[in-house]
């Protein structure tokens, strides 16, 4: 999973698989979901993530990878 954030346009992508998106479906004001051939999500894409999402909270969450939590 990766997380992008564009600042500019405030918007938010996270990509949670390597497929390539061939579909998309708004389920909510501002919020998209991508899906791959098979019909499985591969990203959700957030407009104006800011005054939806709490950047703190997500970063406060997000697991450590070992080799970082030890340096």
């Amino acid at each position: 999973m990766k997380i992008h954030y564009d600042k500019e346009t405030d918007s938010l992508y996270i990509d949670l698989s390597p497929n390539k998106s061939i579909d998309s479906k708004e389920i909510s004001d501002g919020v998209v979901v991508d899906f791959d051939i098979d019909g499985n999500i591969v990203g959700i894409d957030i407009d104006q993530a800011s005054k939806i999402v709490d950047f703190k909270e997500i970063i406060s969450n997000l697991p450590m990878r070992e080799e970082k939590l030890s340096a």
